[in-house]
């Protein structure tokens, strides 16, 4: 819209193209689609594709997560994407990437939720032991045992 109102004002398109940071091909384009069909031309149309799971079907999957994932052969009562993921291509038979999962949840309103209180068997006095005797023994010193080198694909130039 901007592009479009800017071309209105008689700014040239590689101005226009640069401020945007797009291609003056694109900027053409726009100014064509603004003359033939007017503002509402250059409206955006929605997603180029249809959803894979329709409302319907994400209401069953809601009933699905409300279950729990025990109730689906985990062993623990913790959702991830990639546990919603295998769900929906198991239930479905539809396929999602992780990323699509978290974009389909964040949609209908669902959000990434932390237990609102800790473990019960949780033994703070054990994991603060293992924080301070355990962990940078794991972890390891950050300097190196050898002079390290300047070159990245080179390693003993120095």
């Amino acid at each position: 819209m901007e592009a479009a109102d800017r071309s209105q004002q008689g700014d040239e398109n590689a101005h226009i193209a640069h401020d945007l940071r797009v291609s003056v091909r694109s900027v053409q384009r726009w100014r064509k689609t603004w003359s033939q069909g007017g503002p509402r031309a250059l409206a955006s149309k929605g997603s180029a594709s249809l959803p894979l799971l329709s409302d319907e079907l994400f209401a069953v999957l809601e009933r699905e997560l409300r279950n729990g994932p025990v109730a689906h052969g985990w062993p623990d009562q913790a959702w991830t994407l990639s546990r919603i993921k295998t769900l929906i291509g198991r239930r479905f038979h539809k396929s999602y990437t992780v990323q699509g999962v978290a974009a389909l949840l964040r949609r209908h309103g669902w959000t990434c939720q932390v237990p609102a209180r800790r473990a019960v068997e949780r033994d703070d006095a054990a994991v603060a032991g293992w924080a301070k005797e355990t962990w940078p023994q794991v972890e390891g010193s950050w300097r190196r045992s050898a002079p390290g080198s300047s070159s990245r694909t080179k390693p003993d130039s120095l």
